[in-house]
């Protein structure tokens, strides 16, 4: 029995699959359509969402110059409140200018040529920021936000040293200094690490394959704030009459509420 059954099987004419070549060329051709257009709406919304993040976090790091605005008026005597406040505000706009100028170029403007050990040399003055197609159309790039973002970590930087010489600089001289450290020296420390320079690792430079590695910047930012705080504070030396038993009670901090802010 079992036997018949598998001759009947194999002499049944096995049913074929008909298809209509016309519509399956049709169901596939909507089908692509909609993956790429699902494609092109997912990729403009990672493009956005990363834009969005980049411009907080830009901004949060930019109150970081309300934070040492508070700690450094609340430290210094009632008399220097403006002349702190006016310092911190001269980085904010001097150092934009400079990052714009000078820095970006320096730390991360990559060139027509390879990416130099010591400092780059494209990029200023915003040149190649955006994009002109032939029917004159700007096309924006990801420069900008990340300008954006580095800007926010260059003013923070400077912004570390006017602590460290508070009531003890002029104020023409310290716009000079800010003039420096945005323009070049952090730019420069910024491009031997997170612009791929010779601290960065791998096999360009025979450093190590590792490299320097500092996601937050407090290496970065903070300890080259730091260093230049420390040579300005060493150069200039205290504040007179600081250490005086007689007078030292006179250089206490005047707003603790600010400094706790």
């Amino acid at each position: 029995a079992l036997k018949e059954r598998i001759a009947v099987l194999e002499s049944t004419e096995r049913r074929r699959l008909h298809i209509n070549e016309a519509e399956a060329d049709e169901k596939i051709a909507w089908n692509t359509g909609n993956w790429t257009a699902n494609a092109e709406a997912i990729a403009d919304l990672q493009s956005a969402s990363n834009h969005t993040w980049l411009i907080l976090c830009g901004s949060l790091v930019m109150f970081m110059q309300a934070g040492f605005a508070m700690v450094e008026a609340g430290c210094c005597r009632a008399k220097n409140v403006q002349n702190i406040l006016m310092k911190n505000l001269l980085d904010v706009c001097v150092g934009t200018l400079c990052w714009w100028a000078f820095g970006w170029g320096l730390a991360y403007g990559i060139g027509p040529d390879d990416n130099n050990a010591f400092a780059n040399d494209s990029q200023f003055f915003g040149h190649g920021f955006t994009e002109v197609d032939e029917n004159g159309k700007f096309t924006p790039s990801n420069i900008m936000v990340n300008w954006f973002f580095q800007w926010a970590f260059c003013s923070a930087a400077s912004t570390i040293v006017s602590g460290g010489v508070a009531e003890r600089v002029q104020f023409v001289g310290y716009a000079i200094f800010t003039i420096v450290m945005s323009s070049f020296i952090y730019p420069v420390v910024v491009h031997w690490t997170w612009g791929y320079g010779w601290l960065s690792g791998g096999t360009d430079y025979n450093i190590n394959e590792t490299g320097f590695m500092d996601f937050a910047g407090s290496g970065i930012v903070h300890m080259c704030g730091g260093v230049g705080a420390l040579v300005g504070a060493a150069v200039v030396g205290p504040r007179n009459g600081r250490f005086d038993g007689d007078v030292g009670e006179s250089f206490a901090p005047h707003s603790l509420p600010l400094i706790v802010l």
